[in-house]
């Protein structure tokens, strides 16, 4: 199978926890270190990213996230495809930073 920008994917996990005892603290960062281990990289607090070599992959992420959500609190997550992150603009104060390099290595599972 032919890999390509349009079936290339990224997901994307916005969350808003909350953090008022000591357990909502816990859950808010469990929840974190479940996305680093899953492969995500935080891209700004609260925003995680993680590439996915198919759509069939980025499904396998999302079931896993669904069964990490806190719960309390607002999960969202994004799927958009390899072209579409393309687009991306960032900005560290007014100059702009080149977008996150696309992973080399293939997902074998």
């Amino acid at each position: 199978m032919e890999l390509n920008g349009y079936r290339i994917m990224w997901l994307f996990v916005f969350f808003d926890l909350p953090t008022d005892t000591a357990k909502d603290r816990k859950n808010a960062s469990g929840f974190r270190k479940n996305l680093l281990k899953d492969g995500f990289t935080m891209m700004q607090y609260s925003v995680y990213m993680r590439h996915c070599a198919s759509s069939e992959s980025a499904d396998a992420h999302e079931k896993r996230i669904k069964k990490l959500l806190p719960p309390f609190g607002k999960v969202s997550i994004l799927r958009i495809t390899d072209k579409q992150f393309g687009n991306i603009m960032n900005f560290w104060g007014r100059a702009a930073q080149p977008k996150e390099p696309q992973p080399t290595q293939l997902e074998l599972f």
